[in-house]
């Protein structure tokens, strides 16, 4: 599996690296959001994981933005799990289209369900399943 994150604060990278590495798990790393459409045309991830607060582009703009890709035709489809900072947040992930979201502070099981959950939805899911917090 080929995951981007999308984060410029080292503790959020490391806590995802910690939580969801493995032997057959790569990441891709941009610490600027305007730089995500680039990397996600050039290498399609499995899944991208986006950091609500990142520099100039935060993690709402990022997701409109390869939603907006997407539905013109110009990228594939990328489940997104947007990370919050707060539970009040959650009407940003939900307005962006992201499939899934966690508020921090991030754990390591509460980011290895989330990730399940988009990339292997169930019938009875209805998107809230992701957050915490």
């Amino acid at each position: 599996m080929h995951i981007l994150v999308a984060t410029d604060a080292d503790h959020v990278l490391d806590d995802i690296t910690a939580a969801l590495s493995g032997p057959d798990t790569s990441f891709t790393v941009c610490r600027n959001g305007r730089d995500v459409s680039g990397v996600v045309a050039n290498r399609t991830p499995d899944l991208a994981i986006v950091d609500l607060q990142i520099g100039s582009m935060g993690g709402m703009a990022v997701t409109m933005a390869l939603r907006l890709d997407e539905s013109a035709g110009m990228a594939p489809h990328v489940p997104i799990l947007m990370l919050l900072d707060r539970r009040a947040d959650i009407h940003l992930a939900k307005r962006s289209a992201a499939d899934g979201w966690v508020v921090k502070p991030l754990d390591a099981l509460m980011l290895q369900g989330a990730v399940d959950a988009i990339l292997q939805p169930s019938e009875t899911s209805e998107g809230d399943w992701a957050s915490a917090g």
